[in-house]
C-alpha cells in the first residue's frame, strides 16, 4: 500500500509550511564615488593612526613579536579590497580577554610626561567585581570599628561639587580634584545620606556577589520609602564608585538602553554574535553592559556620531553605511553613559575617525562637549567616558549660508540660546579650537539656529544622497 501524502498548504510567501519566508532585504551596493568620496576621510584616518603610534611606542616582548600596542593593524592588507567591494579589511580589535583599551591619556601618564601632580586630582580604575566587593568590605569594616568605639560612624567622601571640577588642557577632560567631604550619620543634616549611601553599599554587594547586573529603577525600588526619590539612590552611586576608586559599570548598576547603532560592525555580545548590518531598518541598541561586549570587528572607514534620531534613522533606512562604509552611532539627544562608553571603545579599538552631525545651536555644540571632554557628574570617570579629537561636520553655522539654507528653516535664537553660546566662548575646549570659535562666533553674531532637519527642505534624501557625500568629499569638518 503507498505511503500517504502529506498535504503542504502555502504560505502567504507562497512557500510550504516550514520552509524560511523569502528574503525581501533591499541590497545597496557600494556608491561608484565612495573611492574619491572617502579619499580625505582615509587620510584622517591614517593620521590619526600615525598619531597613535607615536604617542604609544610599540613594546616587544622576549620572542621579538610586537605587543598589543601595535593594535593588530596590517596596513598592506587594509589597501586591499575584499571581494564583497568594501574598502579596507576587516579589523578585528583586542582578544576577548584582554581588557579595552583607551586613546585617553592616563593622570599617571599625564605625571610622567609632565610637572602636573596626580595627587591633585581623582580618577577612577577598572576593577573586578572581587576587587570592588573588597572595597566596600574594607568600608564596611571601618564603619564597624566605628560604631563599636560609640564614636557613630562618617564616611569620607571625595567631593563632586562643581568647585572640585578641573578642566586639565593636558588631557583635554574635565577631572575630578583631590578635594574631600565627610558624611556623618551623628550629623542630623546628613544622617539621612549617610543611612542611603550604607544602604546602597549593602545592596551593591549583594548584586556583585551574585555577579549580575541591575538597573538604576532596580537599586531605587529596593527601598522605596528610604530612598524616596531616585535621584537620591543615582547620586549616591556616583559616590561610593568614587570612595571604591572604580568605575560606574563595576558597580553592575546601568541606566535602560538608549543608544542606537548600525553600519559596519560585528561584535559577540555575552557570546550572541552582533552583526549591525543585519538588525533591521532601526540597528541594534547599544547594551548598557559594554563589558560583556568582545571581539569587536569593522571594515568602517568612519564613525558618524549623530544627535538626532530622526536623522540617524534616515541614514539607517537608506542605508548609507553600505554606500559608504561607517557606523553610525546615535544617543537620541544628550548622551547617556553606555553610548558615551561604546563610542570611546570601538573608537580606540578600531582607531577610526569619528565626524559629528548635531544641530547648528548651543546645545549640539554642548553635546558634543559631553562625547569629548565629559560631564561634571561624570568627572571621576572622564577617561573611559571620552572619546578625544571628533570632528565637527554640521551642521555648522557657515553651512546655513553655504547651501542657502531656506529662511523659513532658519530659527530666531532666545536670550537663553544666545547667553549660553557667549558662555562656550570661554569654555577652554572651544577657546582650544579657533575655527570651532570662529563658528560659534558666527552664530551668536547671526542670532540663527537651525535642526539637522531643515536640510530635509531640499528633499528628504538630500542629506544622505548630496549634503553628506558632499562634506565628505571636500574633507569639510573641523
Amino acid at each position: 500500500m503507498p505511503p500517504k501524502r502529506t498535504k503542504k498548504t502555502a504560505t502567504r510567501d507562497g512557500g510550504p509550511v516550514g520552509t524560511p519566508p523569502v528574503s525581501k532585504r533591499r541590497e545597496v551596493k557600494l556608491a561608484e564615488d565612495s573611492e574619491e568620496v572617502l579619499k580625505k576621510c582615509r587620510q584622517l584616518r591614517d593620521e590619526l593612526r600615525t598619531r597613535q603610534q607615536q604617542q604609544t611606542p610599540p613594546a616587544t616582548g622576549g620572542d621579538g613579536e610586537s605587543s598589543d600596542d601595535d593594535w593588530g593593524f596590517d596596513h598592506d592588507q587594509d589597501k586591499k579590497r575584499k571581494s564583497n567591494g568594501i574598502p579596507g579589511k576587516k579589523i578585528a580589535a583586542d582578544e576577548p580577554s584582554k581588557k579595552a583599551k583607551t586613546q585617553q591619556m592616563s593622570l599617571a601618564e599625564l605625571e610622567r610626561r609632565s610637572t602636573v601632580d596626580k595627587k591633585a586630582f581623582l580618577e577612577v580604575t577598572e576593577m573586578s567585581s572581587t576587587e570592588v566587593m573588597e572595597g566596600i568590605e574594607n568600608v564596611a569594616v571601618k564603619i564597624a570599628q566605628q560604631v563599636l568605639s560609640k564614636q557613630g560612624f562618617q564616611l569620607d567622601i571625595p567631593s563632586r561639587a562643581a568647585s572640585n571640577q578641573i578642566y586639565v588642557p593636558e588631557l583635554d577632560r574635565i577631572v575630578l580634584g583631590d578635594k574631600r567631604g565627610t558624611r556623618s550619620f551623628l550629623n542630623v543634616k546628613e544622617s539621612r545620606k549617610a543611612a542611603i549611601t550604607t544602604r546602597v553599599l549593602q545592596l551593591l554587594h549583594a548584586v556583585l556577589q551574585k555577579r549580575i547586573h541591575i538597573t538604576k529603577r532596580d537599586l531605587f525600588y529596593t527601598d522605596v520609602k528610604l530612598f524616596v526619590d531616585q535621584s537620591d539612590s543615582d547620586g549616591v552611586l556616583d559616590d561610593v564608585a568614587t570612595m571604591i576608586g572604580c568605575t560606574r559599570s563595576n558597580l553592575h548598576v546601568v541606566a535602560s538602553d538608549k543608544g542606537l547603532v548600525v553600519g559596519k560592525i560585528s561584535f559577540y555580545e555575552d557570546g550572541d554574535f552582533i552583526d549591525c548590518t543585519k538588525m533591521g531598518v532601526g540597528g541594534k541598541a547599544i547594551p548598557p553592559y559594554i563589558d560583556k561586549i568582545e571581539n569587536v570587528q569593522s571594515d568602517a572607514e568612519f564613525i558618524l556620531l549623530v544627535e538626532k534620531e530622526a536623522a540617524y534613522m534616515r541614514m539607517a533606512e537608506d542605508r548609507f553605511y553600505q554606500r559608504y562604509p561607517c557606523i553610525v552611532i546615535t544617543a537620541k539627544g544628550q548622551p547617556d553613559v553606555a553610548t558615551r562608553m561604546f563610542l570611546s571603545r570601538i573608537t580606540s579599538e578600531l582607531q577610526i575617525p569619528v565626524l559629528a552631525l548635531v544641530d547648528s545651536d548651543p546645545y549640539g555644540l554642548k553635546i558634543l562637549s559631553v562625547y569629548m571632554s565629559g560631564s561634571k557628574n561624570m568627572s571621576y570617570d572622564s577617561a573611559s567616558l571620552t572619546t578625544p579629537d571628533i570632528k565637527w561636520l554640521g551642521l555648522r553655522p557657515s553651512d546655513l549660508n553655504r547651501y542657502d539654507l531656506p529662511d523659513q528653516c532658519r530659527l530666531k535664537m532666545t536670550e537663553n540660546d544666545i547667553k549660553t553660546g557667549k558662555e562656550l566662548l570661554q569654555e577652554a575646549f572651544i577657546a582650544k579650537n579657533p575655527l570651532w570659535m570662529k563658528e560659534l562666533q558666527i552664530m551668536v553674531k547671526t542670532k540663527e539656529k537651525a535642526e539637522i532637519q531643515a536640510l530635509s527642505s531640499f528633499g528628504f534624501q538630500y542629506i544622505t544622497e548630496e549634503y553628506l557625500p558632499r562634506k565628505l568629499r571636500e574633507g569639510d569638518w573641523i
